[in-house]
Formats: C-alpha cells, sequence, structure tokens
C-alpha cells in the first residue's frame, strides 16, 4: 500500500520539525484512501480515530449544519483523536475528489512515546485550532485554512 511522501507529511505543521527517520517511520503507518465528491470524510459526533492529510482535493468542514471552512491539499485534520478518540467536532465532506492519508491513533501513540518530542508539537497545534475556533465564533474572523475537525 502506497505511503505518503515525507514533503506531504513535512508540509503538516504537527509533523514540521521531526526528523527524516521519523517521518519514514510515520509515513508507514499511514492508510490511503479516496473519497468521491459529497463523500463525508469525518461525521460531527462519530468517534475520532484518525488523523486525515489530504493529498489532492478540497473538503468542506461543517459544525452543527454551518459551514465553517474548507481545507485542501497538504492540510490536515483529526488533532483531536490523536489525543483522546473523543466525538469529532465538525462534518468534512469531500466537495471534489480527495485523495487522502489517514493515521490511526493505535499506529501514533507507540510513536509518540519514543518521539516525546512530538506531543509538544501536538499541544502546539491544538492550541492553534482553539485559537481558530474563538476568532470564528468571536466574529474576529474566518479562518478557513485551520477549520477544525
Amino acid at each position: 500500500m502506497p505511503a505518503p511522501s515525507i514533503e506531504l507529511i513535512r508540509g503538516v505543521p504537527l509533523f514540521r520539525d521531526g526528523s527524516d527517520s521519523f517521518l519514514n517511520r510515520l509515513a508507514g503507518e499511514f492508510f490511503e484512501r479516496t473519497y468521491k465528491a459529497g463523500d463525508a470524510i469525518a461525521e460531527e459526533g462519530e468517534s475520532g480515530k484518525t488523523f486525515v492529510v489530504i493529498e489532492s482535493g478540497d473538503v468542506s468542514v461543517s459544525v452543527r449544519g454551518q459551514e465553517v471552512g474548507h481545507l485542501g491539499a497538504g492540510q490536515a485534520f483529526g488533532e483531536m483523536a490523536l489525543i483522546d478518540k473523543s466525538a469529532r467536532s465538525a462534518t468534512v465532506r469531500a466537495v471534489t475528489d480527495a485523495h487522502c492519508y489517514l493515521l490511526p491513533v493505535w499506529s501514533f501513540r507507540p510513536i509518540v512515546e519514543e518521539h516525546p518530542e512530538m506531543a509538544w508539537a501536538l499541544l502546539e497545534a491544538l492550541a492553534q485550532k482553539i485559537r481558530d475556533v474563538e476568532a470564528r465564533t468571536s466574529g474576529d474572523g474566518n479562518s478557513d485554512d485551520d477549520a477544525a475537525a
């Protein structure tokens, strides 16, 4: 099964500072999936078990039926799933055909235990998501680039 390129993974802020050896190991843990336009990639309220990196295509992000953003090639969502497998906070739906790579939480945890610096990167990514949501809900802006899921 093809793995995502190291360049694609490194483009995700969470993994930006990972070493080549770390990213090569991580790449082997992803599985690929292609979604047709209109397909749900993640459903609000479902258990989050994967982190998703979009290789190609465009997706919309909605919360309680309201569109809150769009994501495209090189972007990712599902960081919270990597920590606690909690319910998805948004629905993510393919607007165009979308080719994605999914990282299961059970693959990520052992890697983080071996590379604790990734835990700090995950905290930073989650803090940014919270800031983006706060900005959207306060009316200070609409951060399409980092819609949470």
